[in-house]
């Protein structure tokens, strides 16, 4: 037990530091490039290079995992992650750092798709709400400190990435320390053939709970991406805009294990309906607190308590309606939603402020949060044992 412990803290301390990462590296890099004059277009396509790698490796992750384990898959994301990091001083170009964001993006993938998968086989029904939701916690800690590096760029430009690929060092070091294991191997997958048609039985089973990564990708993305450009255009000041887009990290952190433990308690199904239901009344309320900078830290801080957590609620509901043989599959097509609403996010929101200038940006949050729980309503009793007594 005390190395099933042991193996737990370890494995959520790496994802920690991988949230650190990824927090530092947006406002970090936006600022290096906003000083050297780079546009604010080409500061964001940069930025997409992370989800990029994502979803670029995402087909071909699922054969190492299941023949080499989790281990191997875990200290080869790690070192991607951290001499991706150590490289970026060398030459600061945009192409170079696109590359470097490109890696960073698979090896942090590589990692987070192969401790989650790890922590959702080894966690008990009664307490993988719990588990999957610590490991979220601990995420989000590592994103929300991750900014506090962005000053110590006006030191020296190079430091943030040498204390931040030194920290990856360390955490990655400590998973020489964990016994490999291999997921179950009832199937086996040895062709990119081989893991479409795992997607397709994944997906037949759990699609529903792809649903709520997908809707956190968005809302994240289209948060930090849109909502600052649509606040400066009401005039809304640089500090105020970041207040508020930090209420919304905080109230995340708060109820993300309180809402495990719950999801554990009452269903995740009835935990996600009540938490997207409550999103979409608290981004309504924004809408008519818009022009507050105290009114939007209240509605964003009460909208991250409640859907702050849809990343980490979708993964535990997924392992809830897919057979464990698919949890590596159900494991990368979360991830893979999770890509895809944080590329979609900043496009469409910033379609939406560009020609619907009269029409609140928030509008587009809630709607999205209350046809999600509808959905989750209508189709998400079904788990695979049912799906199949239909089908047979």
């Amino acid at each position: 037990m005390n190395k099933m412990y042991l193996r737990f803290w370890i494995l959520v301390s790496i994802v920690a530091i991988s949230g650190f990462s990824q927090g530092m590296l947006l406002p970090l890099i936006a600022v290096i490039f906003e000083k050297s004059g780079v546009s604010p277009s080409l500061n964001g396509l940069n930025a997409t290079a992370l989800y990029i790698g994502i979803l670029l490796v995402s087909p071909f992750m699922e054969w190492p995992l299941r023949k080499y384990g989790y281990k191997p898959v875990i200290i080869f994301g790690g070192a991607l992650v951290f001499l991706s990091l150590a490289l970026f001083p060398l030459w600061k170009t945009f192409w170079f750092w696109f590359v470097l964001r490109l890696l960073i993006g698979i090896g942090d993938h590589s990692l987070h798709f192969a401790t989650q998968t790890w922590i959702t086989s080894f966690s008990p029904p009664e307490r993988r709400g719990r588990n999957i939701s610590l490991y979220g916690l601990f995420f989000g800690i590592g994103f929300a400190t991750g900014p506090l590096m962005t000053p110590l760029v006006n030191v020296n430009e190079a430091l943030p990435f040498i204390a931040s690929s030194i920290l990856c060092l360390i955490g990655w070091g400590f998973v020489f320390l964990l016994k490999n294991e291999l997921p179950e191997q009832e199937v086996s997958i040895n062709s990119f053939l081989g893991t479409i048609k795992q997607f397709r039985k994944a997906l037949k089973y759990g699609w529903v709970a792809f649903l709520p990564p997908f809707s956190y990708g968005f809302l994240e993305s289209s948060l930090n991406g849109s909502f600052p450009v649509y606040a400066l255009r009401m005039d809304m000041e640089v500090s105020s805009v970041s207040i508020v887009l930090s209420a919304f990290a905080i109230g995340s952190i708060i109820t993300q294990l309180p809402l495990g433990m719950l999801s554990d308690q009452y269903g995740r199904r009835n935990i996600l309906m009540t938490v997207l239901f409550l999103g979409f009344f608290s981004f309504t309320a924004a809408s008519f607190m818009e022009h507050s900078v105290i009114g939007l830290f209240v509605t964003f801080l009460i909208s991250g308590m409640v859907v702050g957590s849809t990343f980490s609620l979708g993964i535990s509901y997924m392992t809830d309606l897919v057979p464990k043989n698919l949890l590596p599959t159900g494991n990368l097509l979360c991830g893979i939603f999770f890509s895809l609403g944080s590329l979609l996010g900043p496009i469409i929101g910033g379609l939406f402020i560009k020609y619907l200038q009269d029409v609140s940006f928030f509008y587009i949050i809630s709607t999205m949060l209350l046809v999600l729980s509808v959905i989750i309503f209508s189709f998400g009793k079904k788990s695979y044992l049912l799906v199949e007594q239909q089908n047979s």
